[in-house]
């Protein structure tokens, strides 16, 4: 939270925190909108809405509290991208509503990786196989390669950047660069994370060439993959499949972790390695409930544009 809001706060941020006697029970990091409006800070670097409270708590009554409260003439705070697996979907009343975000996909390292790699698709397993044989024979040497240490995070960054500023993503101006705020984010998210030894990052490579990375966290047993590119240029032989493949091998025989999460929108590629999913979502608490029917009213009113 500290790097996001260094580098992608604006300054207008709020933090609010809730007690119960001397203890600290809920923080929320929220900022101002429009029209007396609120919601959680939310850059897209962070996969979910930036809050926690004490579990025994009801989101809708924290919620509510804060509208009437604290945030002063406030007409709705948005809660956003919440993991029902960490706080379960509130019920719609007359001042609040929920409303689905994304499907997101996990994987449960139970059991060996061989039971996990005989369960997934033929279509997968052949192609994987197939793309190892190609290079084999024209003598390419592949390994994985897995850094922990802070020291070497800058130049993994840097390594992960070259990579997705090489493809789609430089086009349309969201591929991380060395010398970018999203380089500036992730180098120092894993660099501190790094002195918890919470930072991983796994590489691919083809002899010397990285071909493929993912950038990613690891704590309390369980790994969130932050960010996964490969190189184009080659997309023909899955770099990023094997990646995968190679990952998940070691996490299974390592034991570190007994959950792997995606927390990005579930793709088609993601079903290729698990069937496991869950939708995100965000919750919205109004002043009033007749500012929730004239929000649904305005929602109505909004027309898909003709095609004709």
């Amino acid at each position: 939270m500290i790097a996001a809001l260094e580098i992608f706060g604006d300054g207008s941020e709020k933090l609010l925190v809730g007690k119960r006697g001397p203890q600290v029970a809920a923080m929320f990091l929220l900022v101002p909108l429009p029209n007396f409006l609120w919601c959680t800070f939310q850059p897209s670097q962070i996969p979910l809405g930036a809050w926690v409270a004490d579990p025994s708590l009801a989101l809708v009554d924290m919620a509510r509290s804060l509208v009437r409260g604290p945030l002063g003439l406030c007409l709705s705070l948005s809660i956003t991208q919440i993991d029902p697996g960490l706080c379960s979907r509130s019920e719609d009343t007359t001042d609040s509503q929920s409303s689905d975000y994304i499907e997101t996909g996990w994987i449960d390292l139970a059991g060996s990786f061989e039971d996990f790699w005989n369960a997934r698709g033929k279509n997968l397993r052949q192609n994987l196989r197939k793309q190892r044989s190609k290079l084999v024979a024209q003598g390419v040497s592949v390994q994985m390669r897995v850094l922990t240490d802070g020291s070497g995070m800058a130049a993994a960054v840097e390594r992960y950047g070259a990579l997705e500023s090489a493809g789609w993503k430089a086009g349309q101006g969201t591929a991380i660069h060395c010398d970018n705020a999203q380089g500036h984010f992730y180098r120092r998210l894993l660099e501190d994370a790094a002195t918890r030894g919470e930072a991983v990052v796994f590489e691919y490579l083809f002899d010397d060439r990285v071909v493929a990375s993912n950038l990613c966290l690891q704590r309390r047993g369980i790994l969130t993959i932050l960010k996964t590119t490969y190189d184009e240029s080659i997309k023909a032989f899955s770099p990023a499949f094997l990646l995968s493949q190679e990952q998940l091998a070691y996490l299974f025989q390592g034991k570190i972790v007994s959950r792997v999460e995606y927390y990005g929108r579930m793709m088609d590629w993601h079903t290729k390695w698990t069937d496991n999913k869950r939708t995100l979502h965000h919750f919205t608490m109004y002043r009033l409930p007749l500012l929730k029917q004239i929000a649904a009213w305005r929602r109505r009113q909004v027309r898909p544009l003709s095609t004709d």
